[in-house]
């Protein structure tokens, strides 16, 4: 089991959104300097969180993105959904034919860890992460960064 660099990035993704979205939409540019993340691969990423409603995109001068919903009806496991990540520990992707068509010894103990994986990540919202410290001071420094490389420094 593990999460991939599109679940980890989406997320990534979704809290400098929620961070720095308010009151101007924030730009794919502006998201894939501070992350460093491609830029075509955040485009990829919310081709598909737009379609989850968990973004929307305003065009025009001064465009960019905005969060689709409030901060507190955005829980974790809702961007890893929409982005097509699973977080299952099982060897068989729940199917319960881990061995040889057949369900193995340890299934239902790693069945158990996917569930609880689930419900903590449900249980955390875009809100609860931007009222942690370590992301306010991160999210600070990395604002910093970005200023120095826009003024060319």
């Amino acid at each position: 089991m593990r999460l991939t660099t599109k679940g980890r990035y989406a997320v990534t993704a979704m809290l400098d959104l929620a961070i720095h979205g308010d009151p101007e939409p924030v730009t794919l540019s502006d998201i894939s300097l501070r992350q460093d993340i491609s830029l075509s691969y955040l485009e990829q990423l919310f081709a598909r969180l737009r379609r989850h409603g968990l973004v929307h995109s305003v065009r025009g001068p001064g465009g960019g993105y905005r969060l689709g919903r409030d901060t507190m009806a955005i829980a974790i496991v809702d961007i890893i959904d929409a982005v097509d990540e699973s977080v299952d520990a099982t060897k068989c992707q729940g199917q319960g034919n881990c061995q040889q068509g057949e369900i193995c010894l340890t299934h239902h103990l790693w069945e158990d860890l996917s569930a609880q994986i689930n419900d903590f990540l449900r249980s955390i919202s875009l809100a609860d992460l931007m009222q942690r410290h370590e992301v306010k001071s991160v999210a600070l420094s990395q604002d910093e960064r970005r200023e120095l490389v826009i003024r060319g420094g």
